[in-house]
């Protein structure tokens, strides 16, 4: 354990980086409240959503990290903004006309749409606990608006009340000529309609904790800022919530990163540190722009979860998260192969080599023994060759390739076989382009076809034996050669390692192959 623990203090992996971080803040003690807090945030008004799952596995990676590395326990809240008024009706909730009467209210403060809870934030927390449940992590939930109304929040939003004018000296320069005439940190919720109001401050008082504000209609009101009666702009609130939980590391997106730097500025005002964190890159969508739920130009977790394991999504979360990364179908059969191989090399890899592998931290450093005697793009290869939605027809052709595989001994693979004919099917298929072979490309068909005659099924033996075809006749670049293969053969711009794909479909059904694409048949 003790060389474990060692190699983790060197190690290059960003959750080891991030968790020395921590370290270093505590300075080798455990902190006042007797654990290390983590945090992330959700904004209630909508669902669930990759994004979300994203930060939670990365933060979730860091912590774990971190336990190896520290014995000090931790903690994770998720915490749910859900005192929030909500400014618009969402695209995509039934009844709607629930909604619209009370827009501007708490999320806790409107009727569930659904039917189903007491409110609309409530439904919305049942969710997201939900979604967290399903992939098995470790947190505890916040409710904001509870904290606002039970008190929890109390002196820290005194405290606010007692720095109002330092926080609007912090606030104020980021803000245009008019939300500057207007804007307070605390946002009252008006007594009469129960809405969240943005509206000046005339007066405060300190001692009795109290504040003066103008409604719109010119009206005086005074107002306790505590016990759930104002909630606070979020910038303010984000500090605040750090000073209140002392969370020592929350991470976010790169397009709060000066939204990070107000928040941190407000919780040292309030006495406190702010959070270590971390800044990840935010996701592109297939032509580069950047993903928007209200676009719907990304990929859902539902529809990468359909095409492929859960174990890989995390693995591609953790991947190079500083680096702005393409998030759409195109990526899941490389994801899933990269995951895979990953996995494969871990039981071999020396101990420093192992804290590095992102299967480590995709399974909290246990990583499970898979016996993979095939990729996925092979398997989605197959499925393209066979045409076929029928996983017998294509176990048939595994066992025969791998005597010794059968879905109930090597259930991973039945998984990847399923997750392949479902990927073929919503987006291979659909564009599949098979083109004639040229007279020169035609000669070189036919003599592999001739070539392949009484070849062992040995991957690499048939690998080599396509490359010499391709080099006698007079591919330069066997890129182009292969290219051709899949273009003329599997209908498609790339494709797999030829020798295994031929292994696995069979010598004698690759011929025929080659000679129904020589006739010109299935065109």
């Amino acid at each position: 354990m003790h060389d474990i623990i060692a190699i983790a203090h060197t190690s290059p992996a960003w959750p080891f980086e991030e968790a020395r971080k921590i370290i270093q803040r505590l300075e080798g003690k455990s902190p006042p409240k007797g654990f290390v807090l983590f945090e992330t945030g959700y904004g209630p008004s909508g669902l669930p959503h990759i994004g979300t799952f994203g930060e939670v596995v990365r933060t979730t990676m860091v912590r774990q990290a971190f336990a190896l590395l520290s014995d000090i326990p931790t903690k994770l809240y998720a915490v749910s903004d859900d005192m929030d008024g909500l400014r618009k009706v969402p695209d995509n909730i039934p009844n709607p006309e629930l909604i619209r009467p009370h827009l501007g209210k708490p999320l806790t403060h409107i009727p569930d749409p659904f039917g189903t809870h007491e409110s609309f934030g409530h439904h919305n927390n049942a969710r997201l606990k939900a979604f967290l449940d399903t992939f098995g992590f470790e947190y505890e939930f916040i409710s904001s608006s509870e904290c606002y109304r039970s008190g929890r929040f109390d002196p820290m939003l005194l405290t606010v009340l007692k720095h109002y004018d330092e926080i609007i000296n912090i606030i104020l320069p980021t803000l245009g000529e008019e939300r500057q005439a207007t804007y307070s940190p605390f946002l009252p919720v008006c007594v009469e309609t129960g809405r969240v109001l943005q509206v000046p401050v005339v007066e405060r008082d300190e001692k009795a904790g109290t504040i003066v504000y103008k409604r719109e209609d010119g009206k005086l009101i005074e107002t306790p800022v505590a016990g759930g009666h104002c909630k606070l702009q979020w910038k303010v609130d984000w500090g605040m919530r750090w000073a209140a939980f002392d969370v020592d590391y929350e991470m976010s997106g790169k397009d709060l990163i000066d939204s990070v730097k107000l928040s941190s500025r407000v919780c040292r005002v309030l006495g406190h540190p702010p959070p270590e964190g971390f800044n990840y890159e935010l996701f592109l969508d297939d032509k580069g722009t950047k993903i928007s739920k209200s676009k719907g130009n990304g990929l859902t977790i539902e529809e990468w979860l359909r095409y492929a394991p859960e174990e890989s999504l995390s693995y591609f979360m953790y991947q190079s998260p500083r680096k702005a990364k393409r998030l759409y179908f195109d990526v899941i059969p490389r994801a899933v192969d990269e995951y895979l191989s990953f996995l494969e090399k871990f039981p071999d890899q020396p101990l420093e080599q192992q804290l590095n592998n992102p299967v480590w931290h995709v399974h909290t450093g246990h990583p499970p023994r898979e016996e993979l005697p095939l990729s996925f793009a092979i398997l989605l290869n197959l499925a393209s060759v066979c045409n076929t939605e029928d996983k017998a027809i294509l176990w048939g052709f595994i066992s025969r390739y791998a005597p010794q595989a059968r879905p109930e001994t090597m259930p991973m693979v039945d998984r990847l076989v399923g997750y392949a004919i479902a990927y073929y099917r919503d987006f291979v298929k659909p564009t599949k382009h098979y083109r004639l072979p040229t007279e020169e490309e035609r000669k070189a068909l036919e003599e592999l076809a001739k070539s392949l005659k009484g070849l062992a099924a040995d991957p690499e033996t048939i690998q080599t034996e396509i490359y010499e075809v391709g080099k006698r006749h007079h591919y330069t670049n066997l890129r182009d050669w292969f290219k051709t293969l899949y273009q003329i053969l599997l209908g498609q711009e790339e494709g797999p390692r030829m020798g295994s794909f031929v292994a696995l479909y069979g010598v004698d059904e690759t011929i025929r192959l080659i000679e129904t694409a020589l006739k010109g048949e299935g065109f």
